[in-house]
């Protein structure tokens, strides 16, 4: 006749500690007309009731997260990488062409002359015309063999350079980069590498910029 009691009671229990939670819970015990019940509240008038305290329950274990590899490995302190360091200005010369006074820019200042015919020679024009002219090497021709430069009218000619100043040097490098990224916008995929890698250079040369 006592187990039944017994199973009763730890029912009882459960379902109070299931309500109650992870807190602390009461638990009132009424007998009425031989029957036992177990209530969260107190019991009615005219019952027996018994008072029973539950503690707070254990916490359950909770199941650590797995530790990955990364986690169970020791901690490594890396030294930071090295900042690049600033790249210099390219030096860059405006030029213009003998032949038809056409400005350009080169990284050499110092063209090799050239044999141009006389009658491409033209007027040099253009913004660096006041500064660089450009024309004949007369200094070259005094020493030609005549009778081969003469014969189609050839006349050694060298194109005129000055170095361009930093801020002439940016701005030209600006240009460049534009032009070869419309370059780049416009090329097949097969075609991209060189210009890519122009541009990965200018892109790093700009940095001297402000």
């Amino acid at each position: 006749m006592r187990r039944p009691y017994r199973l009763v009671l730890i029912a009882a229990i459960a379902v109070a500690d299931g309500v109650a939670g992870v807190s602390a819970a009461t638990v009132y015990k009424c007998l009425a007309n031989g029957q036992t019940v177990y209530q969260q509240s107190p019991c009615a008038r005219g019952q027996r009731q018994a008072v029973i305290h539950l503690d707070d329950p254990a916490p359950a274990a909770s199941t650590p997260a797995p530790r990955t590899a990364a986690v169970d490995a020791p901690e490594r302190l890396s030294d930071p990488a090295p900042a690049r360091p600033m790249p210099p200005l390219p030096r860059l010369f405006g030029c213009v062409r003998a032949t038809d006074g056409k400005p350009y820019l080169s990284d050499n200042g110092d063209p090799a002359p050239y044999l141009a015919p006389l009658g491409v020679l033209g007027a040099v024009s253009g913004p660096l015309a006041a500064d660089v002219p450009a024309g004949s090497a007369p200094e070259l021709n005094r020493h030609t063999d005549y009778a081969s430069a003469t014969q189609g009218n050839y006349v050694w000619v060298q194109d005129r350079c000055r170095r361009l100043s930093g801020a002439e040097t940016c701005a030209a490098l600006r240009d460049e980069a534009e032009a070869n990224q419309r370059a780049i916008r416009n090329a097949f995929k097969s075609q991209r590498a060189p210009l890519d890698a122009k541009d990965a250079q200018l892109r790093d040369q700009l940095r001297a910029c402000p």
